[in-house]
């Protein structure tokens, strides 16, 4: 894995390397697009979390990985990024993950063309080592526990669960595996999830003891979702759409204005948490892949129409998870 040909796509803003609010590790996939030249866009819940907690605000690096194909052809997509704020350290991955999704009666089926090779410890900028916050996202499984102890004691980790609760089986089916222990969700203060993701017969509160650290989030769609944190069960309601053009990526975009949320308040997982996330996720369906990831101001609005409380979620104090003001 040819490490030595890592690349950073430098951002907009001359303070972003050292000097981060947030990392996100995962590998970028190439989802099949008929309507692309390329016949895929880049997704991947690595950049659009990434370009997600930037455009709301967020100082960001996101360690991405990129198969061959990626690296010469994501061009556009890498300075979207970077145009954004993010600082893009690219590991050149043998093998990255290629998916077909495909949507019925608002589910989507994926099926598998390609895996991911491992993301390796080593390949993280010793510069972004002391960052406070990390959200580590896999697509499937490149992300593995041996990341669990790269964020310092009282960092705040997000992780995108659904990596970790799906197997890539002989002929491209994409399956289900039951949630089960790890040291990744073993160091979370938020996990996030969809409930297509876990078996329709789990309780939330069943899945407590795998992540007994953190708020665990369950969303559903157009029909909102839970949230399991210290407070409770909370429930949130999904924002309409002003229309639904694509809705990829709107879970990873959720997840991200959820930890950005949580890094601007202090507060993970409440209801004004919730409906500032579930905002964003309705503004992202609205456009076609990563043109779809909403600004702070179009995540603001969406909540003024809905008739919301800014009183939190749309404040601009910015919190430190280990206490530094």
């Amino acid at each position: 894995m040819g490490l030595e040909a890592r690349r950073v796509y430098r951002s907009t803003s001359d303070d972003t390397i050292g000097g981060l609010d947030l990392v996100v590790v995962g590998a970028a996939s190439r989802d099949l697009a008929g309507g692309d030249s390329r016949g895929w866009r880049l997704g991947g819940a690595a950049t659009y979390c990434s370009l997600t907690a930037a455009r709301l605000g967020m100082r960001v690096g996101c360690l991405l990985g990129l198969d061959p194909e990626a690296v010469e052809r994501a061009g556009d997509e890498l300075e979207m990024l970077a145009s954004a704020g993010v600082a893009v350290s690219i590991v050149n991955l043998g093998s990255g993950p290629v998916f077909e999704n495909i949507e019925r009666d608002g589910h989507r089926r994926q099926r598998w063309l390609s895996a991911s090779d491992r993301i390796p410890v080593a390949a993280l900028p010793d510069e972004w080592r002391g960052t406070a916050a990390w959200l580590l996202v896999p697509v499937a499984g490149e992300v593995g526990p041996e990341w669990a102890g790269i964020p310092a004691a009282g960092a705040a980790v997000g992780i995108g669960w659904q990596g970790l609760l799906r197997e890539l089986a002989p002929g491209g089916r994409v399956e289900r595996i039951a949630p089960a222990r790890s040291p990744l969700l073993a160091a979370a203060g938020l996990v996030v999830a969809s409930v297509d993701d876990v078996d329709s017969r789990t309780r939330i509160e069943a899945l407590r003891p795998l992540a007994p650290r953190a708020a665990i989030v369950l969303t559903a769609g157009a029909s909102g979702g839970m949230a399991l944190g210290a407070t409770g069960l909370v429930r949130y309601r999904a924002l309409r759409a002003d229309e639904i053009v694509d809705p990829t990526g709107a879970g990873d975009v959720f997840l991200a204005a959820l930890m950005t949320a949580w890094l601007l308040t202090g507060d993970v997982a409440t209801p004004a948490t919730l409906g500032f996330a579930a905002a964003a996720g309705s503004c992202a369906v609205e456009g076609l892949g990563l043109a779809g990831v909403p600004t702070r101001t179009q995540v603001v609005d969406r909540l003024r129409a809905a008739g919301h409380s800014l009183s939190h979620a749309g404040g601009a104090r910015r919190h430190d998870p280990r206490g530094r003001p």
